[in-house]
């Protein structure tokens, strides 16, 4: 690889483990032992944590979230429905426990995080009809939850950045819930793979061309894409949310989402983007990093900011 990745993230990348999402159920078990060789998140303030059961959507199961909240105060908080990475495929809601523990503490909101249906099992529109049922639920149940109806948003890294985008167009078309923003985090969005970044990137550590036909493969199942299922192929993007997008220079999926941000734009959303350079997909979680730090503060910042505006 010659890419110029960031000085403090360059000497990681050789160590790095190969992801073969040819295998999604072997790639699931390895990642839950890894996580547990590592420290759990400590955070800066009492949080309660609960998981629960929300009912599906017509005919669909009842969907696995768990729920996070400052334990302090008694006052309505913004609510966050949060969707994990993964390439539609691998993932959990344990995955990006410290994550979504750490925007419940320092962003100060009511996280609820979902454990959506994974392909190949359970292709497109298995996981997004999940996230859709969890954000009604939220915004049903936002007294019991400690939730300010008024301020409710969606967020999601990477595919879940992708499912995000496709329950905020959701939101908007079945007439709500209404949501206050969305947090797009290198978002998966477009299934036609033709952006300069796709092309180009086929060798990049986590996400490379390769691995991201397979997870459209998966989530597909040979369907033919829709906007809700590949965000990108949307032709009205008026009347979302505020929203916040970030990208990494050497992923494969920077260029769709910074044509996404621009499409937002032009339809008249709020958006704010951020491309960070020497970054790959995934470079956020080597805290080690000056430029993973600021992508975290960042973020952090603006999801705050954004539930509250």
């Amino acid at each position: 690889m010659t890419h110029r990745f960031d000085p403090e993230l360059a000497p990681i990348v050789p160590d790095l483990p190969a992801i073969d999402l040819s295998d999604p159920a072997r790639v699931r078990a390895a990642s839950a032992e890894r996580r547990g060789q590592a420290a759990p998140y400590q955070s800066p303030v009492p949080l309660t944590v609960a998981d629960r059961l929300v009912p599906g959507l017509e005919n669909d199961p009842d969907v696995p979230v768990r729920v996070y909240a400052p334990a302090e105060g008694s006052e309505s908080l913004p609510g966050l429905v949060y969707i994990h990475g993964g390439g539609f495929a691998i993932g959990s809601v344990d995955g990006d426990d410290d994550r979504t523990r750490e925007i419940a503490a320092i962003a100060q909101a009511v996280v609820v995080s979902v454990e959506y249906r994974l392909a190949p099992e359970h292709p497109f529109p298995a996981g997004l009809r999940d996230c859709y049922a969890v954000l009604a639920y939220v915004a049903k149940n936002a007294a019991e939850l400690g939730v300010d109806p008024r301020h409710i948003g969606v967020a999601g890294n990477s595919a879940g950045g992708g499912l995000a985008a496709a329950t905020a167009l959701m939101a908007r078309d079945q007439g709500g819930p209404e949501l206050c923003m969305q947090y797009l985090s290198i978002p998966e969005l477009d299934d036609r793979l033709e952006t300069p970044s796709m092309r180009a990137f086929t060798d990049t550590p986590v996400a490379n061309r390769a691995n991201v036909i397979l997870t459209w493969q998966h989530y597909l199942a040979g369907q033919q894409a829709t906007g809700y299922a590949a965000p990108a192929r949307a032709e009205d993007l008026t009347g979302l949310p505020p929203s916040y997008v970030a990208v990494c220079e050497f992923d494969p999926l920077r260029d769709e989402g910074i044509v996404y941000a621009q499409r937002l734009v032009q339809a008249g959303v709020p958006v704010e983007l951020h491309l960070y350079p020497g970054t790959f997909h995934g470079s956020s979680r080597i805290a080690s990093a000056a430029v993973s730090q600021r992508m975290s503060r960042d973020s952090l910042e603006a999801i705050g900011r954004l539930l509250r505006a």
